[in-house]
């Protein structure tokens, strides 16, 4: 299991801040890795919707489906599944000064052969974690 936590800053208050990242399709601006992000249900963005996320990582392109198992004024924790990996994205946000703190987890569980890449895989979602931090600040930042 490989887990990965950043810290940051940004300008808008944490309503802003949840209300854009509970739609997981915005994956597409913030999250380095992610080619393509849609929704796959329809509705009001509620505990229960899923999302279709295809990544490449390391030059590996992967899929998942996520969904939206936690939201709260000030949580939100997605869970990523496909046959070689289950993912835990927790974020919470909290008032900092006129903006918000962001905490990000990332909780990488490798399953069958693709566990033997486990190390690999430590090493490659660090970068990503520094990368998601610099383009999530940008992309929420364009909204406060």
């Amino acid at each position: 299991m490989t887990t990965v936590t950043r810290t940051f800053e940004v300008q808008p208050a944490p309503a802003t801040v949840i209300d854009y990242l509970k739609d997981f399709s915005n994956a597409e601006e913030w999250d380095p890795g992610t080619e393509s992000c849609s929704r796959i249900d329809v509705g009001e963005v509620v505990v229960g919707s899923k999302f279709k996320n295809v990544s490449k990582i390391a030059g590996i392109s992967t899929e998942l489906v996520y969904t939206l198992t936690e939201l709260s004024a000030d949580k939100l924790v997605f869970r990523g599944e496909n046959d070689t990996a289950t993912t835990t994205d927790t974020i919470t946000v909290v008032p900092a000064g006129t903006g918000s703190e962001i905490t990000y987890e990332a909780v990488i569980e490798m399953s069958g052969a693709a566990k033997l890449a486990a190390p690999a895989v430590k090493v490659v979602f660090e970068k990503i974690g520094n990368d998601t931090v610099e383009q999530m600040t940008e992309a929420l930042n364009k909204r406060a």
